[in-house]
């Protein structure tokens, strides 16, 4: 199936590896030009150029800053597609993180999907066309009191996102959000390490973390990354304003 994307200029966040890398891609497999925006893009676009024949631009930043999230969108003036992915919020329960460690991770994930969207929104609206996916996590649906920094932003990222494309809808532009469960990535490997710390004192533990899943495994970036793909083409295009949950039915599991 044609998604009808190909000369799309698609920027990605935190695109450097797992579901960033997959969805960067996946949006190259379809013909688009490619923003790797990341701390250390250069070895995802120098993959990238090798296998596809499009345009890879590496744009090294750190977007937890809000003077470099400004950079970003200065450098990308006309983009077709933001795709809100860079993130790294640690887990812990309400009495282990303290308020810096809060602050410090929403600046990147919460307020840095929100300045990023209040600065896309804007320019798309206004030529009335663009597409912003924001890879959120469905932790803010089934919330877990030992991520507990995670499970409210990524609630508050929800709750943006439904906001913000209820009503940017009306100028031709979709915002929309995919809820990704526990996902083969190097962070849920992190993120296991962490629970696992705090659950029996020993982070080698870790794999003791990730049992009981749907299916009999963790979701696989690709098909986080497909899902992006097809909801932000032409052949997803009533898709506005809400949050794709792709979880294997986890949160509803007996």
């Amino acid at each position: 199936m044609d998604m009808e994307l190909a000369g799309k200029r698609v920027v990605v966040t935190g695109a450097s590896k797992g579901i960033g890398y997959a969805c960067a891609e996946a949006f190259a497999a379809e013909g688009c030009d490619i923003v790797v925006a990341a701390r250390t893009p250069d070895d995802a676009v120098a993959a990238l150029r090798k296998k596809y024949q499009v345009r890879v631009e590496a744009f090294a930043a750190d977007l937890s800053k809000p003077e470099e999230r400004v950079r970003l969108h200065a450098a990308t003036l006309g983009a077709d597609i933001l795709v809100n992915n860079a993130g790294a919020i640690p887990s812990g329960s309400i009495g282990v993180l303290d308020m810096a460690v809060w602050e410090q991770s929403w600046q990147l994930k919460v307020f840095g999907y929100f300045h990023l969207t209040q600065m896309f929104v804007a320019d798309m609206r206004a030529r009335k066309s663009g597409v912003i996916v924001n890879i959120v996590g469905m932790a803010g649906r089934a919330w877990k009191h030992n991520y507990i920094a995670g499970t409210a932003g990524n609630a508050a990222i929800i709750a943006f996102t439904c906001a913000v494309g209820g009503e940017a809808q009306a100028d031709n532009v979709r915002v929309f959000g995919i809820n990704p469960a526990a996902t083969r990535t190097e962070r849920m490997v992190t993120l296991a390490r962490q629970r696992a710390e705090v659950a029996h004192g020993d982070p080698e533990r870790w794999e003791e973390m990730i049992v009981g899943l749907p299916l009999g495994r963790p979701t696989e970036p690709v098909e986080i990354a497909e899902v992006a793909v097809f909801a932000a083409s032409p052949r997803g295009g009533y898709i506005a304003g809400t949050v794709i949950d792709v979880d294997g039915g986890g949160r509803f599991k007996g």
